[in-house]
C-alpha cells in the first residue's frame, strides 16, 4: 500500500506540479524526492531514509518538527476561531504576537504589520516607503538602493531588489527606481585590507547617492548578511556605517531579518546585538513559526510613524493589506513558537553552539577543492571550487559542488545547494554531537568527490589554536 501511494505522489508530481525554480527542460519528466514525515532535526523519505535536515527546510525549522506545543496551538485556534478580515476585525492571537514581537525588536520597533510571508514582507516594507514619502510631499523620493548577491523575494517589486541577477533572465524585472551597490562579499577585496574594502564600499553608497540625488532615495534595503546571495557576511562595521549615512540622507534603512531573525544568529533579530545597527524597519517571517504556518511581517519605528500618523496623516489611509493579514491560525502558532524558543532556552543554545558550528565548518578548509567557509551564529557555507585560487565560479565549479550535495545526501545529509556552496543552516535544536556528524558527512564527501575529480591535498598552514 506505501508503494503505491508514494509511487502515486510522485506520479502526482511530476504530472500536475510546478515547483519552484523548475528546469522547464526536465518539466514532467522528473519529481523531486517525496518527505513522508519528520521529527526533531531529521526528515524521513518515502524509500525509509533517515536523513539530517541540514537546511532546516529553508532556512525556517528553528525548532525543529514534531513540536506538539505548536500544533496543539494551531488545532484549538482553528476550532476556536479559523480567520477573521483583518479589514474590519481584529483577533487575540494577532494582537498577542504584535505585543510580544515589539519586546523582542531594537530600539522603538514596536508597531508590527503582518503580511503572508517574507516576500510580501519585504513588499509591504517597500510600499510603506512610497505611502511615508508621498504623506511627507516628497513623490520624488522613492529610489531604493540593494546589494548585488541580495536576495528579497519573489514579488514583482521584492524580486526587482534581489541582487542574484541568475534569478532575471525570461523575467520582466523592472529596475528602473532600483539601485544596485556592489556586493560587500570580502573575498571581492582582493588586495585591499577588510578595513580599506569598506572604506570602497561606504564611498561607493555616498557617491550613489550624490549621483542620484538624497532627494530622490527612500530606503536602503539590506540583509544583515546574504542570505541566499551566498552566506555573505559584510566587513564589520558595514550596516553601522551605512546607517549613519542613510540618516545624513533622511533615507530608510530596511534590515531584511526573514533569514536572520528569530534566533538563526543567536539573537531574536540580528540588526543590533550582532551587527550593530537599529533600523528604521524590520521584516520577518520564515522562523517566526518555525516553518509550521506561513506568516510574515515588519516592524516600523515609532519615531518614523510618527512623521506621518495622527496630526501629521494629513488624511491618509495605509491601505496596503492581505486577505491573510494577522491570520488568527498563524499568529497562534508564531506564539506557541516563541513560547517554547523561550521556555526551552533555544536563542541562548543557539548562541552556546555558534562557536562549536564555525570551528566544525572551519576544520573543512583543509580539503581539496575548498575555497572558504564563513558562519555567523547556526547558519554558514563551505564554498567548493576545482580551482580554489579563484573568486568567482564556473559552472564545472557549480557541478562540482550539485555532486558534493548528492553525495551527501547519499551519506544522510541535506546540504542546501546553492551555486558553488554547501549552505547548512539547522534547526536550532541541533546538539554538539548532531554537528559533529554534520561536519563528518560533509568532510567524507567533499574529500571522495574531490579525489574523484582528481584533486591533491593543497599544503595549508594550520592556524594556531
Amino acid at each position: 500500500m506505501d508503494d503505491v501511494l508514494n509511487s502515486g505522489v510522485k506520479r502526482a508530481m511530476r504530472d500536475h506540479v510546478l515547483v519552484p525554480a523548475q528546469e522547464m527542460a526536465r518539466l514532467g519528466k522528473t519529481a523531486q524526492p517525496v518527505l513522508t514525515r519528520a521529527e526533531g532535526i531529521h526528515v524521513h523519505t518515502e524509500d525509509g531514509r533517515r536523513l539530517i535536515d541540514g537546511p532546516a527546510g529553508m532556512w525556517c525549522a528553528q525548532v525543529g518538527y514534531g513540536r506538539r506545543e505548536i500544533v496543539d496551538a494551531i488545532a484549538e485556534q482553528a476550532m476556536t476561531l479559523p480567520y477573521a478580515s483583518p479589514w474590519y476585525m481584529a483577533t487575540s492571537p494577532a494582537a498577542r504576537l504584535a505585543e510580544k514581537i515589539a519586546t523582542l525588536t531594537p530600539g522603538d520597533l514596536n508597531r508590527i504589520f503582518f503580511t503572508t510571508g517574507g516576500s510580501t514582507a519585504v513588499d509591504s516594507a517597500l510600499r510603506f516607503c512610497e505611502f511615508y514619502n508621498n504623506v511627507l510631499g516628497r513623490p520624488q523620493k522613492k529610489r531604493i538602493i540593494v546589494r548585488y548577491d541580495g536576495y528579497h523575494g519573489s514579488t514583482a517589486l521584492a524580486a526587482a531588489c534581489t541582487g542574484r541577477t541568475g534569478n532575471w533572465p525570461n523575467f520582466d524585472i523592472r529596475q528602473d527606481r532600483i539601485s544596485f551597490l556592489s556586493s560587500p562579499n570580502p573575498r571581492h577585496a582582493g588586495n585591499r585590507t577588510q578595513a580599506e574594502f569598506l572604506d570602497d564600499l561606504v564611498a561607493e553608497f555616498e557617491s550613489r547617492i550624490k549621483d542620484l540625488g538624497g532627494d530622490t532615495i527612500a530606503a536602503f534595503l539590506a540583509e544583515p548578511i546574504l542570505a541566499s546571495g551566498g552566506v555573505i557576511i559584510p566587513p564589520a562595521g558595514y550596516h553601522a556605517r551605512f546607517k549613519a549615512i542613510c540618516e545624513k540622507y533622511d533615507i530608510l534603512y530596511i534590515s531584511d531579518e526573514v533569514v536572520t531573525g528569530f534566533g538563526r544568529c543567536g539573537e531574536w533579530f540580528a540588526s543590533e546585538k550582532v551587527f550593530g545597527v537599529v533600523p528604521d524597519i524590520i521584516t520577518f517571517a520564515k522562523g517566526v513559526t518555525s516553518g509550521y504556518v506561513p506568516l510574515g511581517g515588519l516592524a516600523i519605528s515609532e519615531r518614523v510613524l510618527a512623521r506621518v500618523s495622527g496630526e501629521n496623516a494629513k488624511g491618509s489611509w495605509f491601505t496596503n493589506g492581505y486577505t491573510y493579514t494577522g491570520h488568527p491560525v498563524a499568529c497562534a502558532a508564531a506564539l506557541a513558537n516563541i513560547a517554547l524558543m523561550e521556555r526551552d532556552g533555544i536563542v541562548e543554545h543557539a548562541r552556546d553552539l555558534a562557536g562549536h558550528f564555525a570551528a566544525g565548518l572551519r576544520s573543512l578548509a583543509d580539503l581539496p577543492g575548498v575555497a572558504d567557509v564563513r558562519s555567523v551564529g547556526l547558519v554558514g557555507c563551505v564554498q567548493c571550487l576545482l580551482d580554489t585560487s579563484r573568486v568567482d565560479s564556473t559552472d564545472a565549479d557549480k557541478a562540482f559542488t550539485r555532486e558534493i550535495d548528492e553525495r551527501c545526501f547519499e551519506l544522510g545529509l541535506i546540504v542546501r545547494p546553492l551555486g558553488d556552496l554547501c549552505v547548512i543552516s539547522p534547526p536550532l535544536i541541533i546538539t554538539r554531537n548532531e554537528i559533529d556528524e554534520v561536519i563528518a558527512i560533509m568532510r567524507r564527501a567533499i574529500s571522495e568527490v574531490g579525489t574523484r575529480h582528481g584533486l591533491g591535498r593543497q599544503d595549508m598552514k594550520q592556524a594556531a589554536v
